[in-house]
């Protein structure tokens, strides 16, 4: 079964995933921040009960861990593919994960809260993830009790996250937008509708490769469908803006930015050492030639999974092995240089 990153899917050039995450706390425990550990061993258990259950109600199979059993290379793996948040990777508490074959659900277990359900899904398709993510909250909700109040709609250790409990996001990219410095006017535009722009892997991390996450702030006071509807309208807009932008670029100088491509196919084709930051800045204008089919190559190429499997854990988890920084930027560049096909 195919990863969420190995799919092609429509829209893409612009809107790389489209994710839900639900925020879920159980009613007999304290929230996790005032967990002992023996109340976080007990909790961690009781969740990954649900494990056969999901398998049952969905067509994926599910598999259930506690995270002290992963190496560190797993966890670092886990993060980048965003299967698991940083939090939960470096958290010393026993805490879990219940993880879909695919990758395309994750359950982490007392995290910021006791569990937060995650569905993600390539493209522009808010309303499948979030369908998703409502099916599985479903069978969570009949075995587990979480803490639900009239008024405040799930509680949650944070008080934003209160109410539908819900994050929405879509992972963008935006080349063109960034180059020409508009990131800041739009993070002010968006704010005025309640939502926000974060880095790649959300709250706190930068953008890698033009890459930016567009989620709302807002959990409390409106339905989880109406959070995904507004949503999708701000990402639409969003997606009209760097279309334009590029056609822009393209109309002034397309002979200079297909000149910029091919030098970027050279650099990557034949590198031998490479970083992760150096490979995903290169790799996101060579993703930008594609899309603007300033570049063209003999089969069919999956980028984004590339651009997954050039991450250091990725890169490591692939080899089985802890190696140094300067082995892995060698690794690295032979990994891009056998996936690039030829041009054409």
């Amino acid at each position: 079964m195919l990863k969420w990153y190995e799919q092609n899917v429509p829209d893409n050039d612009v809107v790389i995933s489209s994710r839900v995450r639900l925020a879920r706390n159980l009613e007999s425990y304290p929230f996790s921040g005032k967990l002992n550990e023996d109340q976080a061993v007990t909790l961690v258990n009781e969740v990954k009960q649900i494990t056969p259950s999901l398998s049952e109600e969905d067509s994926r199979k599910y598999y259930a861990c506690n995270i002290s059993t992963l190496s560190d290379i797993d966890k670092s793996a886990m993060v980048e593919r965003h299967i698991v948040s940083p939090l939960l990777a470096a958290k010393e508490q026993t805490t879990g994960l219940i993880l879909s074959e695919d990758e395309t659900v994750s359950i982490m277990i007392n995290e910021e809260d006791h569990v937060r359900i995650q569905t993600i899904i390539g493209g522009m398709n808010l309303d499948q993830a979030y369908e998703l993510a409502d099916k599985i909250d479903d069978v969570a909700y009949d075995k587990l009790h979480f803490a639900y109040d009239e008024k405040y709609g799930y509680l949650t250790e944070c008080p934003t996250n209160a109410g539908t409990g819900m994050r929405a996001s879509c992972m963008v990219f935006l080349p063109a937008l960034s180059s020409a410095r508009l990131i800041q006017k739009l993070i002010e535009e968006v704010g005025k509708y309640g939502m926000t722009i974060r880095g790649i892997y959300g709250e706190g991390s930068k953008s890698l490769g033009s890459m930016f996450q567009i989620s709302n702030q807002k959990t409390l006071g409106n339905s989880e469908r109406e959070i995904i509807e507004n949503l999708k309208r701000i990402v639409v807009q969003v997606v009209k803006q760097e279309r334009k932008r590029r056609e822009y670029m393209l109309s002034l100088n397309s002979e200079e930015l297909k000149d910029q491509v091919y030098r970027t196919y050279g650099t990557l084709k034949y590198a031998r050492q490479i970083t992760s930051e150096d490979a995903m800045t290169l790799l996101s204008q060579l993703k930008f030639g594609m899309d603007c089919e300033l570049i063209k190559f003999d089969r069919e190429f999956n980028i984004h999974k590339l651009m997954m499997g050039v991450q250091p854990g990725s890169l490591q988890w692939t080899l089985g092995k802890n190696v140094g920084s300067m082995t892995r930027d060698q690794v690295r560049a032979e990994y891009i240089r056998n996936e690039l096909p030829t041009i054409i």
